[in-house]
């Protein structure tokens, strides 16, 4: 079976164990993503929010063709519990039908289906902000947060936000850019 695993943030400069092959295609779907999800180290981190623009975001092969196997690499790579890792990890098959998919299921099904791949598995988490999941900080927010947040924290914010890759062109990051001077690395 061949499984993408698709990215927009950290996964793509620090995979760390996860196991995908290397390379990094940017020909992945296109997929509403923005900074809008707090850490729980003080970052603003990139996820699906179905108000953002939408971006091109990239995917790799995994090195196994075991979507359980691909699931929980994924799963231990971004840290999330076990217990949760079915709402968190986002999954599709081409042989799903197509009515029990939901809207991001049905796009990345369709990209799976020109790019002649059997599954993708992405993280799929909410944004998230002051501790309130799926509240997306507005733009304003976004800022006044990153401006009030220790020193230490904000040197890993701001790594984060200009880490990301370059095609993940959003709204929020373009601001960062104008605000504080943070151009992609």
């Amino acid at each position: 079976m061949k499984i993408a695993c698709i990215g927009w943030g950290s996964l793509i400069w620090s995979p760390r164990a996860l196991l995908v092959q290397r390379k990094w295609h940017n020909d992945g779907p296109l997929l509403p993503i923005e900074f809008t999800r707090q850490s729980q180290d003080g970052r603003l981190t990139l996820v699906i929010n179905e108000k953002a623009q939408y971006v091109r975001t990239l995917w790799a092969l995994m090195s196994t063709g075991d979507l359980e196997q691909a699931t929980q690499s994924l799963r231990v790579r971004e840290g999330i519990p076990l217990a949760e890792a079915g709402m968190d990890i986002g999954l599709v098959k081409v042989s799903d039908d197509d009515g029990s998919l939901d809207q991001w299921q049905g796009i990345v099904k369709e990209w799976c289906q020109k790019v002649k791949i059997d599954a993708a598995i992405w993280t799929n988490l909410s944004s998230k902000f002051n501790g309130e999941e799926g509240r997306a900080p507005s733009l304003e927010e976004a800022i006044l947060y990153l401006n009030s947040i220790d020193f230490n924290i904000r040197k890993h914010a701001e790594e984060y936000i200009r880490k990301a890759p370059l095609q993940i062109d959003t709204e929020y990051r373009r601001a960062f850019e104008k605000e504080f001077g943070w151009s992609p690395l």
